[in-house]
């Protein structure tokens, strides 16, 4: 069983508009927004690569990249 293990986010700041939709999506609370309101991987040891937050940005300013890797 394989299993996806976070490499990192890669977030074009260009892009971003500070809309916080990753933010709100993100069920481990890895993203902020930062003082001028542009997301940011804060905590990137809890995500759980769901990709939500690049699935749901409007801007698509947000990359998760992530390995496969040999499950436990």
């Amino acid at each position: 069983m394989t299993k996806r293990k976070l490499k990192d986010h890669i977030i074009n700041r260009d892009w971003c508009k500070g809309c916080g939709i990753c933010v709100a999506f993100c069920p481990k609370n890895v993203l902020e927004l930062d003082d001028q309101d542009k997301a940011q991987a804060v905590r990137k040891e809890d995500c759980v690569v769901c990709s939500l937050c690049e699935m749901r940005c409007p801007d698509l300013a947000i990359r998760v990249v992530a390995e496969e890797v040999e499950g436990q």
